[in-house]
Formats: C-alpha cells, sequence, structure tokens
C-alpha cells in the first residue's frame, strides 16, 4: 500500500529518484518496471506495470464506442510511456508530461495506494487551498464507511 507524501527533486534530465520510503515498498513487491502517463496533464501518474495491466484488461472490455472511454485511452496514451527504473531508483518523465504537468525541481510524491502521483509542489499547495475537503465531502466519506 502506497501512503502518505514525500518531497523529492527531478534532476537536469527529467529522472525522478523515487523517495526511499516508497522504493522500499514497490520494488520487492511489483518489481521496477512502470507506466508513467497523466489523465489531465496537471500531474504525473506513475503506476507499477502490474497495477497498470490490470486498468489495461477492464479497459480492453470496454467498448470504444464509448467516448468516455475513447477520452481516457487518448490522455493516458498521450501522455503515456512505459519506462524502468534505473538502478539508482530514478524514474524518466518524459519531456511532454514534464512540460504540460510543470513538474521540475522540487515536486511532491503522493502514494495513492496503488499508484504515485507527482506534482509541482507549488500547484499542488495551491489546488489544497483553492480546493479544500469540505464537510460535504467529509458527509460522503461517512456514507461509504470512512
Amino acid at each position: 500500500m502506497l501512503r502518505g507524501s514525500s518531497l523529492a527533486k527531478l534532476d537536469e534530465k527529467g529522472r525522478l529518484k523515487l523517495p526511499a520510503a516508497f522504493r522500499g515498498v514497490l520494488e520487492p513487491k511489483l518489481g521496477s518496471d512502470f507506466f508513467v502517463t497523466s489523465l489531465r496533464g496537471e500531474s504525473v501518474r506513475l503506476y507499477p506495470m502490474d497495477v497498470w495491466i490490470r486498468i489495461e484488461e477492464r479497459i480492453a472490455h470496454a467498448s470504444s464506442l464509448n467516448p468516455s472511454v475513447m477520452r481516457f485511452r487518448n490522455a493516458v496514451n498521450y501522455f503515456g510511456q512505459s519506462t524502468p527504473m534505473d538502478a539508482q531508483g530514478r524514474i524518466l518523465i518524459h519531456p511532454l508530461l514534464r512540460e504540460r504537468a510543470n513538474v521540475r525541481g522540487e515536486v511532491v510524491v503522493l502514494g495513492q495506494q496503488d499508484f504515485l502521483e507527482v506534482w509541482n509542489r507549488s500547484a499542488f499547495e495551491e489546488r489544497l487551498q483553492s480546493d479544500p475537503l469540505t464537510d460535504a465531502d467529509l458527509g460522503a466519506l461517512s456514507d461509504l464507511g470512512i
């Protein structure tokens, strides 16, 4: 389970050094191959390949005539790239996605249970401030038993 957050940096080549806390969970259980993508281009999603393959299997059964399915496929494939983690624990984020998500220098890496999400730190903090957790959100979570 990937949880919590860590600050990290991208190097000049666009490689993210995976924080040790996440690497220690990922590598032994899910390996070192990733599908790096985004849904809207505002953040980067790092899916362990086993997790991504399960998503692809579910999408493969959905109709390609469904507009939502096609939008999802288009977005994840446009931004997406398979990449291995190198021996130093770095994952390359390709230039198109780096530029679109504005991830350079200091970033925040969030554990999202079965994948990691990488944000430009200041953009994420602005998002937290402009779109905070509300009482209605807490009520909806309570309805889900959380």
